[in-house]
């Protein structure tokens, strides 16, 4: 379906959608039309002409965040009228964010005038909640518990490695997630209360200088980089900490930019993976996630130092790329002579990844 002025396109990109009938994690292409959403099969730098699928949204329910799924904090779930689940996965907190906030805004011009406005769609603020109210005591309970609790993980920030601890956003998603909030601004000065009242401490710098240097209402950081923790009173049991194979300095510092992109490296290419460029304190790399799986674990990554990235010419296939891979190709060779070609999904965003991998080169 092309875009007219009756049905624009509201917006597109990569999502990972969760199949219906066997339950793997595929990479899809969405577009967002005022009344629908489409989603296509992109293979081969193309996407597929003929749809996969279709989700009506006159009537549907969006669930985020979605936290039903461990190792998955990116989800947000879509309901349709007719009862149908949709679960989307987003490569970033920001992403899922704006993702639903744009479908629950088409959702919403949809809703007949006279229709009443659901109140038990958890959702960021765009569809009402209700509000329970709830003690202190009470959240903190929640929060501890071992099943459904806030999950223990381990980061690594700014060339340090903290176990057992959390992430301020991962806080204010859990609270709205289980309608201890009703929109991230109230979980905030939730998390705020908790954080004065000393069940909560912070870990690391980010954190840390919050709390030293800012007001009771912006101590605690809606942050994937701001890090928390139980108070030492706490001893939360049957936590599984986050393991990795790759060092704490090479997984360490702040993530610069991220998003799906196309690789081939030498004569393979993988399914599209989640790329995201890190900046520890001596030099750059990009790690890449296979979309099917987990987003804490990378399947792969190389030093950016040293290495020289290019845009290749769009015009037909360039030299040294297999198959019929072409438009909006980068290529990147590292010191050791290893060559990379990733396709973008966009000739911005291409300029984008380029001027990033500069940076850190």
């Amino acid at each position: 379906m092309e875009e007219d002025q009756k049905n624009p396109i509201l917006k597109e990109g990569f999502l990972v959608k969760r199949g219906h009938v066997v339950h793997n994690w595929k990479a899809r292409w969405f577009v967002l039309y005022p009344d629908q959403l489409l989603y296509y099969k992109y293979d081969g730098g193309k996407r597929d002409s003929c749809q996969r699928g279709r989700i009506m949204l006159t009537g549907c329910k969006i669930s985020c965040p979605y936290l039903e799924y461990d190792n998955r904090p990116l989800v947000f779930k879509l309901q349709t009228k007719s009862s149908a689940e949709y679960f989307l996965e987003a490569c970033s907190r920001e992403e899922r964010d704006q993702w639903a906030a744009d479908i629950g805004a088409a959702v919403e011009k949809l809703r007949p005038a006279d229709s009443p406005t659901p109140s038990q769609s958890k959702t960021t603020g765009y569809l009402s909640l209700q509000l329970h109210s709830f003690s202190l005591n009470q959240v903190v309970d929640s929060m501890y518990d071992v099943h459904s609790g806030i999950k223990l993980t381990s980061h690594n920030e700014q060339g340090s490695s903290y176990s057992n601890c959390f992430s301020g956003s991962a806080v204010v998603d859990w609270l709205v997630f289980n309608q201890l909030a009703l929109t991230r601004v109230e979980a905030v000065t939730l998390s705020s209360a908790v954080l004065e009242e000393g069940y909560l401490r912070p870990v690391g710098l980010r954190s840390v200088e919050a709390q030293r240097s800012h007001g009771l209402s912006e101590q605690f950081l809606d942050d994937s980089t701001a890090l928390y923790s139980f108070s030492e009173n706490f001893k939360k049991r049957g936590s599984v900490k986050a393991e990795t194979s790759l060092s704490a300095m090479e997984l360490s510092g702040k993530v610069l930019k991220r998003g799906y992109l196309l690789k081939q490296v030498r004569k393979t290419l993988p399914i599209s993976p989640n790329y995201l460029l890190k900046q520890p304190k001596l030099s750059g790399y990009l790690h890449y996630y296979d979309p099917s799986k987990d987003d804490i674990s990378p399947v792969g990554g190389f030093s950016l130092r040293g290495c020289l990235v290019s845009a290749l010419d769009d015009n037909g296939v360039p030299s040294g790329v297999k198959g019929k891979v072409q438009g909006n190709l980068l290529k990147i060779i590292t010191q050791f002579d290893t060559h990379y070609y990733i396709q973008a999904p966009s000739r911005q965003e291409r300029m984008d990844w380029i001027e990033a991998i500069r940076g850190q080169s």
